[in-house]
């Protein structure tokens, strides 16, 4: 009975193909070139992130898809993406800016990695030329060089405005839902555009506060709903704190430290957050979000400011500071990759097919979240 439904099926299958002359629209999921099938990963810059993301070893953001980064200001939204654009360069991609605020230090991308001699720098003044730009970067792609790796950072949709109010009057109002007109539309026709090119779309955007919001989620984002709906990964960043240190006896801030969580993701399980630390001279500090995912694990003993890591191939005790532990991963490529499997243990979800094991929860009525 399977074959015949298989046979079916294969049938089913080579009639619709026949019935599309210009591209194959019918697949199995099992083929290399369904269109459901990441191509790739392209890592935002923190390896725990990545994990929390993709659900896998050496993740990241998927490479054909949308993305969108959201947080307040001063948060490291511009930051997150830039790495993005310094990893696709790595991975030997084109790396495409669509700038609306006029804001980049050249300074800084060079700082985290990004060649800003082979950089694509777009310079957009309405939300339409975004994606007049953007669908013009697609369409040559695909007539040129369908299987190069492209990402596109959007930053930011928050500060883009429309032709017809760039237009008006500045005491002219009534222009509020245009904008969420062109994203909606727009969104629509590229979706599926990127998905057949290695080319991965990632918009930035500003949180603001809903009106009169008592319950659930206070925050939302500019432009509507429909970039969230397309977005197969969003990302939620909050800043926890200043990093200081003393300079000449003054405290002087140096970085931040940032939560990142992963308020909507079609390619893992959401609801997931990583911790890191930026500093303002160099980026985001990898090593240092793995020692708190270490602690979380118990992967690592902890006595005063010392901790204690045990090598499980050799037996070698190996103790240091957390000020050593970057130190460390750069000496030691044998145990940064001991380490980084353990973590990887310890926090990628295994799918289960079976249900009964699941014990009982109850609804976080404050959140999406389920807790026990």
């Amino acid at each position: 009975m399977a074959k015949k439904e298989m046979d079916l099926a294969a049938e089913l299958a080579s009639e619709l193909n026949k019935t599309n002359k210009d591209q194959k629209v019918a697949f199995f999921l099992n083929e290399d070139g369904a269109p459901t099938n990441v191509d790739g990963w392209i890592s935002t810059g923190c390896a725990m992130l990545d994990v929390a993301i993709s659900n896998r070893p050496y993740g990241g953001l998927p490479v054909g898809r949308i993305a969108e980064v959201t947080g307040l200001e001063q948060s490291g939204k511009s930051l997150v993406s830039a790495h993005l654009l310094a990893e696709t360069q790595k991975q030997g991609g084109v790396a495409v800016l669509i700038d609306t605020e006029t804001a980049v230090s050249r300074e800084f991308l060079e700082a985290i990695g990004v060649d800003v001699a082979k950089l694509l720098y777009v310079s957009a003044d309405s939300v339409e030329q975004i994606f007049e730009f953007t669908e013009t970067i697609i369409e040559k792609v695909r007539t040129t060089q369908k299987d190069k790796l492209v990402t596109i950072v959007v930053d930011s949709v928050a500060a883009a405005s429309t032709k017809k109010e760039l237009a008006a009057d500045y005491d002219k109002d009534g222009y509020a839902t245009d904008k969420a007109i062109i994203i909606s539309k727009a969104m629509r026709k590229i979706t599926n555009l990127i998905g057949r090119q290695k080319i991965t779309l990632v918009f930035t955007n500003q949180l603001r506060q809903k009106m009169n919001a008592m319950f659930g989620d206070p925050w939302t984002t500019s432009g509507g709903k429909a970039l969230a709906f397309h977005a197969l990964v969003r990302l939620r960043l909050k800043n926890m704190g200043q990093i200081k240190q003393k300079v000449n006896g003054k405290d002087k801030t140096i970085g931040m430290k940032v939560r990142c969580q992963v308020i909507k993701n079609r390619m893992g399980p959401p609801l997931r957050a990583a911790d890191f630390e930026i500093f303002f001279d160099r980026g985001i500090d990898n090593f240092g979000s793995w020692l708190g995912v270490m602690k979380e694990n118990k992967l690592v003993k902890q006595a005063g400011a010392w901790y204690t890591y045990i090598d499980t191939e050799t037996g070698e005790e190996l103790k240091f500071q957390s000020k050593d532990f970057i130190d460390l991963m750069d000496e030691r490529e044998d145990v940064k990759e001991q380490i980084y499997k353990k973590i990887c243990e310890a926090t990628i979800l295994q799918y289960k097919s079976d249900s009964k094991d699941i014990e009982a929860h109850k609804l976080d009525t404050e959140g999406a979240e389920v807790v026990d």
